[in-house]
């Protein structure tokens, strides 16, 4: 059937809720504890026998006739809930039979048991729908296969993909441990403007709007804070740090979006020495307590954060990979270079020419390293 016949087709059954008394999209339904609390306290609740109340979306119902196993997912934990005609009323089990698909959300009530086979289980005395679906879930072993389509409907890929929400919940984590780390390190978490009158801190196309009370044009954040935090340095602020959003006008892929996430610090009396030891320290806990290990591979590359972090000379790497001078080749030289290489670049300032070329040769060194000796002109506001 077509999308348009399946929504036609649950509109139909949504109908026949209502026409049973039962409220499709109610604002509250009985909850007694989530599915990971059922699972870890599942032997008191056998023992305790009384009936509870569980919520969850459906993600699959097998069987049939006088009996069907129903699995449940709140996103805390899954869970079965076992429906039998015999110890439900008859017209709520045709009810769920009829009108009730994968998708839905529902809160069943009933007592712990366990089946015959060891399934930890609710045996169901009754339920309620929680959220009539109008539109199927993704295929259960295919996904979203259009790519575009997975990543503009980023939230059912997670939902099909266990490994998509363990790495949103990494992520969560990730920062946890990089502000633990911060603020352990004696630094100062600090919220910067992230609207600017003129963009600092890196080169980029920012986007524009326009401030009507002031009637100025002003630009979302490029770096995070970069002028701001150096401002409270001279406030007599010595270690700040930010974590926030940055904004640049510039193109997509999967590994490159217009906003992101990123972390700056300041930090008075220190040099970029002190710079690579505090980072490197805080890259090997965040691999420790985020995932456990220290040892990675991604895309073709593996390497540990446990090894000696090398320094990679910016001007010497682009040399050795391109055979260019990013010192004294011109601008001409710089830009037929990348046109050989087969690269994309925007703009023609010596800048970002230098830029492109370095990116180009990022691609092929393998971590853990510090990349040191910049040119003047690709470090904005740094000491010489």
């Amino acid at each position: 059937m077509s999308i348009e016949e399946i929504k036609q087709v649950r509109l139909e059954k949504m109908r026949k809720l209502k026409d049973f008394g039962m409220d499709p999209y109610p604002s509250i339904v009985p909850r007694d504890l989530s599915l990971k609390e059922a699972v870890s306290d599942f032997e008191s609740l056998v023992l305790d026998t009384k009936e509870k109340s569980i919520t969850g979306r459906i993600m699959a119902i097998r069987g049939q006739g006088a009996i069907l196993f129903v699995v449940l997912d709140d996103g805390s934990a899954t869970f079965q809930a076992v429906f039998k005609k015999d110890t439900l009323d008859e017209k709520l089990f045709n009810l769920f039979v009829d009108a009730i698909d994968i998708g839905d959300f529902i809160s069943a009530t009933g007592v712990f048991f366990k089946t015959e086979r060891g399934q930890e289980s609710i045996l169901v005395s009754s339920f309620t729908i929680a959220t009539k679906t109008l539109l199927p879930l993704p295929d259960k072993w295919h996904g979203i296969e259009d790519e575009d389509e997975r990543y503009r409907k980023r939230y059912l890929d997670m939902l099909q993909t266990p490994e998509l929400r363990l790495l949103l919940l990494k992520k969560a984590k990730f920062w946890d441990v990089t502000r633990e780390f911060m603020k352990d390190q004696g630094f100062t978490e600090v919220e910067t403007p992230t609207l600017e009158v003129t963009t600092g801190g890196a080169e980029a196309n920012p986007f524009k709007t326009h401030h009507k009370d002031f009637d100025i044009n002003v630009y979302l954040r490029i770096s995070i804070g970069e002028l701001w935090q150096k401002r409270l340095m001279a406030g007599n602020f010595p270690k700040t740090f930010e974590i926030g959003r940055a904004y640049r006008n510039e193109g997509t892929s999967p590994e490159h979006l217009q906003e992101f996430t990123n972390m700056e610090f300041y930090w008075s009396f220190a040099n970029y020495k002190d710079g690579m030891i505090i980072v490197e320290a805080l890259y090997k806990k965040i691999a420790l307590e985020v995932f456990g290990q220290t040892k990675f591979t991604t895309r073709g590359h593996s390497f540990d954060f446990s090894d000696e972090w090398k320094k990679v000379s910016y001007v010497l790497e682009v040399k050795k990979q391109t055979d260019i001078d990013v010192l004294s080749a011109t601008e001409e030289e710089m830009k037929s270079k990348l046109e050989e290489l087969g690269v994309k670049f925007e703009g023609s300032n010596r800048e970002r020419l230098m830029d492109s070329l370095w990116k180009y040769c990022r691609k092929n060194i393998s971590g853990p390293a510090f990349l040191v000796h910049h040119p003047k002109i690709v470090s904005p506001l740094a000491k010489e």
